[in-house]
């Protein structure tokens, strides 16, 4: 008996089990639920064992979970037709923050719809590097050199008006979501060697004519900390102070002294790897960077499986966005990086960013379980 195409779909379906019937990858659910699981651990522990920080936490993961859920059920397919109109309504978000945000941190970065505030540079964080894949959805790579220039404009346009905010971390950390978009379809290292070259060359004019005080200030920090041990160092001297004193083994879980004595700031958010080092040491944290590899070899196992050209340069630009988010975090932490305002992905205090990172591994299980039989 010949079986149709739909009926050899469910079959594979029944095939690959329960999860993937469920559009989840099982796999990186498993990773998911671990980083989830060690992150509440290490934020009631930073919190110094505070019930209603780890509730708000919780409440946060919960919220941000569901979406990844609701997400997983969209096809590839559909994302592709609504990604420019998602790009365009977060482009005139970013306007109108630059218009009539509201200042937090010392910058205008948030826009307040009376139900929610929210920063709009977290839907470009997703946005982006989905838009730059639509450009290329029905190309050969390497794409036209055309359409390569549209793909820097819109890295560039996004970039520049999360700059004028100002955030320059941010608008850093965006960029190269694109950029891996771009790299990933086929961007001639001529054109990368040159991008470099460039960069490296306007940087004494960006410094003196665009960079604000407090931005100089964060890069002479990290040049020379101890300039300034009870001021602008204050933060990265705790935090390596935390890290070295946990030794092989850590202090155990609620163990941080550095935490619990008040001496680190931010220890339940942008610091929270410091903490997580001094309570789990070496092995902890050696166990935890196998964690975070082990889910980004399974984003680009799934990009590698994809079926087009959308959904193989959305997921592997997600995946390494993923990378760079904890490369820069535990980076700033140790003091080998500048510090940003980045927290460390499903382990620091839930909130807009764990919604952001949710829904693009939602979007990573749809790429992953929305194939299609191909006919022979």
């Amino acid at each position: 008996m010949k079986i149709d195409l739909p009926q050899r779909e469910n079959v594979y379906r029944q095939k690959k089990g329960i999860w993937f019937s469920m559009h989840l990858d099982s796999w990186l659910l498993l990773g998911i639920f671990l980083l989830i699981i060690t992150g509440s651990l290490i934020v009631y522990s930073a919190s110094g064992s505070d019930l209603n920080v780890l509730i708000r936490h919780l409440t946060r993961v919960g919220f941000a979970f569901a979406l990844m859920l609701f997400f997983a059920q969209i096809p590839p397919n559909i994302m592709r037709v609504y990604t420019p109109w998602i790009f365009l309504i977060g482009t005139l978000m970013l306007i109108s923050v630059i218009l009539f945000g509201e200042m937090g941190k010392g910058a205008q970065r948030w826009l307040d719809l009376g139900i929610v505030r929210f920063q709009p540079s977290e839907i470009m964080k997703l946005a982006l590097p989905m838009m730059v894949a639509w450009l290329f959805a029905h190309d050969t790579f390497p794409p036209p050199r055309k359409k390569m220039l549209i793909g820097i404009g819109l890295v560039g346009l996004t970039a520049g008006l999360i700059i004028i905010q100002p955030d320059l971390g941010t608008s850093i950390l965006i960029a190269m979501s694109g950029l891996f978009v771009l790299f990933f379809a086929g961007l001639s290292w001529r054109w990368i060697a040159s991008a470099i070259a460039i960069v490296a060359a306007s940087l004494p004019i960006v410094w003196n004519f665009y960079m604000y005080d407090y931005q100089k200030q964060r890069v002479l920090t990290f040049l020379n900390p101890e300039s300034d041990p009870l001021g602008t160092g204050y933060h990265i001297i705790q935090s390596k102070i935390a890290i070295g004193s946990g030794g092989l083994e850590g202090k155990g879980l609620m163990g941080s002294t550095q935490a619990h004595l008040e001496f680190l700031p931010e220890s339940t958010t942008d610091f929270i790897f410091a903490v997580f080092a001094e309570e789990l040491g070496l092995i902890g944290v050696a166990a935890l960077l196998t964690l975070y590899l082990l889910i980004i070899a399974r984003g680009l196992y799934i990009a590698s499986q994809a079926q087009d050209n959308f959904a193989r340069l959305t997921a592997a630009s997600l995946v390494m966005t993923l990378f760079v988010y904890v490369f820069v975090n535990i980076g700033m932490v140790s003091g080998i990086l500048p510090v940003v305002g980045l927290p460390l992905p499903l382990i620091s205090y839930g909130g807009s960013s764990m919604v952001t990172l949710m829904i693009s591994f939602g979007i990573l299980m749809s790429i992953q379980t929305h194939k299609k039989l191909l006919t022979s």
